[in-house]
């Protein structure tokens, strides 16, 4: 008997492809919203009704390696948490949003996963999403619509997507 029921972990192959494709996906976000001091955030909701949330701020100095942070742990549990929403079998639904420390106010943008990719988001979907969000409200930054990121690579389309 599982010990959570309504929760079984995905395979192996499809984790290791949604891995491959967190690290493109990590890597299309930050050149999509350039350099600088920026927030990623991201929520997921999973299979068995459970939501969780990560924050990630990046200093302008922050030698950004897409295999992690070393000790930083925020890192770490961000990618996990894509990781698992871009493989789709424990997760509902997820955004990401990107804010930019940019003058005179934050700029944002997000995206949503679908069939295991980032798919972006306008920005009546991006308020909506910064509305339960804590800091910044939604109407002291700048929000615009999300640039489409590149797909993922052919060698990831044997992966499981939801």
């Amino acid at each position: 008997m599982p010990a959570r029921p309504g929760f079984i972990p995905p395979d192996k192959a499809a984790t290791e492809a949604a891995m491959d494709r967190t690290l493109d996906a990590l890597a299309a976000v930050f050149e999509a919203i350039g350099p600088g001091e920026r927030t990623l955030d991201i929520a997921i909701m999973r299979t068995d009704g459970v939501p969780l949330c990560q924050t990630v701020e990046f200093s302008p100095t922050t030698n950004i390696e897409l295999s992690g942070i070393l000790g930083d742990d925020d890192y770490y549990t961000l990618a996990v948490f894509l990781v698992f929403a871009l493989e789709g079998s424990t997760v509902t639904g997820a955004t990401l949003i990107a804010t930019t420390a940019a003058e005179p106010r934050p700029r944002s943008c997000g995206w949503t996963v679908r069939n295991g990719w980032l798919h972006p988001m306008n920005t009546t979907a991006v308020e909506v999403a910064l509305t339960p969000c804590p800091g910044v409200a939604a109407e002291d930054r700048e929000i615009y619509s999300a640039p489409a990121l590149p797909e993922p690579t052919a060698s990831d389309e044997g992966s499981n997507r939801a």
